[in-house]
């Protein structure tokens, strides 16, 4: 395949045959001797033929799409679906290219919005808006739960399925377990994208925003205002045993502290006992760590708690050695003391690792 019209065909294949399902989409070195590799839902592509497929997407975008007012999006509903599928794949293929194209995330909203003009009303039935949404999700974590270099941590693409949630949840009446399911998936994916692009910012962000609204969906149809507490402690657990896998992920130990701050007080006992005992043992010396072990313990009033825990694994002929060490330490950053004082328990047996 050498031409960028094959290119662009090929894509358009493959995003139009998805059938709703998540794709993993890696860019592939030439030297494989083939430009395009797919098995399954993995899906191979080299840099030079998303470029070729790139250009005469956006073209056509310009040409054909941009074009269209409300009422011919509004008449493509009532065409082939094959054709729907060919119109949608255009810009789904350049997102792919440039993950921050406004232009062509935008036409996408305008597609939604005629596709919800189209099918108005709340219902408990999958209408073919709400498919619309459901399959526009899977998109956005095709793009961001693939190992590609920006889709991951890309603010409009966060943003976007901000908005497709949003109108996803207007469409039809949401049970509180529902709501838990949507939870815990939309964090999956979060958590991914963290995986991938480490310090991911915008991924957090937007499960933060995800949080508030849940929290505001449940009270609003059931009148349950303590609802956000009950999302939190539904996954905080799976949240600290992320950020103890990632240590050094400032992002998700901040939010991990966001979580705690709507949990019950037993949650935060475990979790930050959890995380001192993982640092104690393991001899774990990273800033981002200790960090929270500091912001948690203040906010929480758990000082006592940690110095129950450090001492517990200390000896009692080395509680004492190294005194001199922690109070200087106590001048320096809060952090800081937590870890000279860690660093007192790790003494014998050598354990501490320099970051």
């Amino acid at each position: 395949m050498s031409n960028p019209e094959d290119a662009f065909q090929e894509l358009i294949r493959i995003f139009s045959s998805r059938d709703n399902q998540v794709l993993e989409i890696e860019i592939i070195p030439p030297s494989l001797g083939a430009t395009f590799l797919q098995d399954g839902c993995s899906l191979g592509i080299t840099k030079k033929a998303l470029v070729q497929g790139f250009t005469v997407a956006r073209q056509l975008f310009f040409d054909q799409l941009m074009p269209m007012s409300d009422d011919d999006l509004q008449t493509t509903f009532s065409e082939n679906a094959q054709f729907r599928n060919a119109d949608s794949a255009i810009t789904e293929t350049m997102l792919l290219f440039d993950c921050e194209h406004l232009t062509a995330c935008n036409w996408r909203k305008r597609r939604l919005r005629a596709a919800m003009a189209h099918c108005p009303g709340i219902s408990n039935q999958t209408s073919a808006a709400t498919e619309l949404l459901e399959a526009e999700l899977t998109l956005m974590s095709s793009y961001q739960c693939s190992p590609l270099h920006r889709h991951t941590k890309s603010p409009t693409l966060w943003h976007h399925r901000l908005w497709v949630v949003v109108h996803l949840l207007q469409r039809r009446h949401w049970s509180p377990e529902d709501l838990l399911k949507l939870q815990r998936t939309e964090l999956e994916v979060v958590l991914r994208a963290g995986e991938l692009h480490p310090k991911n910012y915008y991924a957090f962000s937007y499960m933060r925003q995800l949080d508030v609204l849940l929290a505001a969906t449940v009270e609003k149809t059931t009148g349950q205002p303590q609802w956000e507490t009950h999302l939190a402690q539904s996954v905080v657990e799976r949240v600290v045993d992320w950020c103890l896998a990632n240590p050094r992920d400032i992002s998700g130990w901040s939010f991990s502290l966001y979580l705690l701050s709507n949990a019950p007080d037993q949650h935060r006992v475990n979790a930050l006992g959890k995380v001192v005992r993982f640092a104690l043992n393991v001899g774990w010396e990273g800033e981002s760590l200790w960090t929270f072990v500091d912001q948690a313990s203040r906010l929480f009033v758990l000082e006592s708690m940690i110095e129950d825990i450090m001492l517990s694994h200390c000896d009692q002929d080395i509680r004492s050695h190294d005194s001199q060490k922690v109070q200087d330490s106590q001048r320096e950053k809060s952090w800081q003391t937590w870890l000279a004082r860690a660093r007192v328990c790790w003494v014998i047996d050598g354990q501490g690792q320099d970051i």
